[in-house]
């Protein structure tokens, strides 16, 4: 899966996709990573079940080309648009978070984290398990932790109630 994923990127970030096919993909592997995620979550007793990607968080050179281009090819609602440098576009149980790259930082339009929401959220047990497995969870919001995966990517872990 992580190949996948790097696959993408890499692809996308040397212009063979566009952000559109990008974001297509992603689905298609989050779905396939849920499904089979499932299967060892219950086989083993252990870890968490995703149930949806919960966002997905871009670094872009400006928010509002993306947030109207997101809007009108794919008919995305805008909420939370702070009008300097990032919002929330909705789209089902789910959103993206455009966002410009911090001042200072060379532009290159990237996928920052993607966030998964799993069942039974319960703040402890979620931060037990993370430091159980090593991997320093980083509090976010009352309902998310950030990690990195195997491959260095930002993966952000949050209950139900992380909403737009």
């Amino acid at each position: 899966m992580e190949q996948i994923i790097s696959n993408l990127l890499r692809d996308y970030e040397e212009g063979r996709i566009n952000r559109r096919q990008l974001v297509k993909n992603l689905a298609v592997a989050a779905a396939a990573a849920v499904g089979i995620g499932a299967a060892s979550a219950q086989g083993s007793g252990k870890g968490f079940k995703a149930v949806t990607v919960n966002h997905i968080s871009y670094q872009v050179k400006d928010y509002r080309v993306t947030r109207d281009f997101y809007a009108d090819l794919m008919g995305m609602g805008i909420k939370q648009d702070n009008d300097r440098n990032q919002c929330y576009m909705t789209f089902g149980d789910s959103f993206l978070l455009p966002r410009n790259a911090r001042a200072g930082a060379t532009v290159v339009p990237r996928v920052d984290h993607i966030a998964y929401t799993i069942e039974d959220w319960d703040k402890d047990k979620v931060k037990a398990e993370l430091d159980r497995r090593g991997l320093n969870p980083r509090p976010d919001t009352e309902n998310s932790f950030h990690v990195k995966d195997p491959d260095g990517f930002d993966l952000q872990i949050s209950g139900k109630e992380m909403k737009a």
